[in-house]
């Protein structure tokens, strides 16, 4: 198709409208992460009932200048659906309805006292630390690098992180609060997996948010929380059946009855991931036993539903 030639007009702009969203759709990553900075959620969150522009912009801690921007960056957030709007009355002089925003189910989970917060994983995913990475994307595919971190700071994140204790605390709290409210809907719908299980090992548990809160909700399962040393070096646990090892999982991993791998797949090639699967078949079929591995990660769908 010859989409110059006058008669595809309204293909050639569809076209067009696709490469802009793809090229500006960083600006929705960067409006949420300046909304969690500012407090725009827990803002409006206290609130309590639907807040005005006026209000809002009353609230925040912004350069005066700034105030006038309020208005686009909300646009935004709505648009992306972290936010709404809710009308709050009528004018009786001309009709005009006024407007105030409210909180979605997404911009709840931004909230900081809200126990299943993501906030701290939206920080550490948009910090420059892991985004200036992607800026390498091309000069990656030219080297012989095994990932893009590596080409921009010379090092792997496990090794660079290893390093920075202050980018080791930074991830690992970023990983146990994603880690919670996925746990909690594993521990919720998924008893079954866990039951008749005297023993399990968590790989590449981190601080052992997702291992104490299996502990927790079984008493009678033996679980240990696996990760690189200066990850679980110093973590001590106030639960008698929980217990922090440090190792390699690409050497050996704990016998147990159970290896649970909760979202660490997706970061190795096929070659890697048959590799720590087989260590994980090792441990949960030590002493003849037959264990089970309970994979917990993400899926690409080929085809959408009908």
């Amino acid at each position: 198709m010859n989409l110059i030639d006058g008669e595809h007009d309204t293909e050639l702009l569809e076209a067009q409208a696709h490469v802009w969203n793809h090229i500006f759709n960083f600006i929705n990553s960067m409006s949420l992460k300046c909304a969690v900075e500012l407090g725009i959620p827990d803002i409006i969150n206290k609130h309590g009932k639907p807040m005005t522009l006026n209000e809002l912009v009353s609230a925040l801690t912004i350069n005066p200048s700034k105030t006038r921007c309020v208005y686009r960056l909300m646009r935004i957030l709505i648009h992306s659906g972290f936010f709404a709007q809710q009308t709050l009355n009528s004018s009786r002089n001309n009709n005009d309805e006024e407007q105030g925003y409210v909180l979605k189910n997404a911009s709840k989970l931004l909230l900081k006292d809200n126990p299943l917060s993501v906030t701290p994983f939206l920080q550490a995913m948009l910090d420059p630390i892991l985004l200036s990475p992607w800026l390498k994307l091309s000069t990656w595919f030219q080297n012989d690098d095994p990932t893009p971190f590596d080409t921009l700071h010379g090092k792997s994140f496990w090794v660079y992180a290893g390093d920075e204790p202050k980018i080791n605390n930074f991830f690992n709290e970023a990983m146990a609060s994603d880690a919670r409210l996925a746990t909690r809907v594993v521990i919720h719908k998924c008893k079954d997996v866990f039951e008749g299980l005297n023993s399990l090992v968590d790989v590449g548990g981190g601080i052992g948010t997702v291992a104490k809160a299996i502990a927790k909700a079984f008493p009678n399962l033996e679980c240990t929380d696996f990760d690189l040393p200066h990850v679980v070096n110093g973590l001590e646990s106030d639960l008698a059946n929980l217990k922090y090892v440090g190792g390699d999982m690409f050497e050996a991993i704990p016998p147990a009855d159970a290896v649970l791998l909760k979202w660490i797949l997706h970061d190795w090639n096929d070659e890697e991931c048959v590799k720590i699967l087989k260590k994980c078949k090792e441990a949960v079929t030590s002493d003849d036993k037959k264990g089970k591995v309970i994979i917990i990660d993400m899926i690409r769908e080929n085809k959408k539903r009908g």
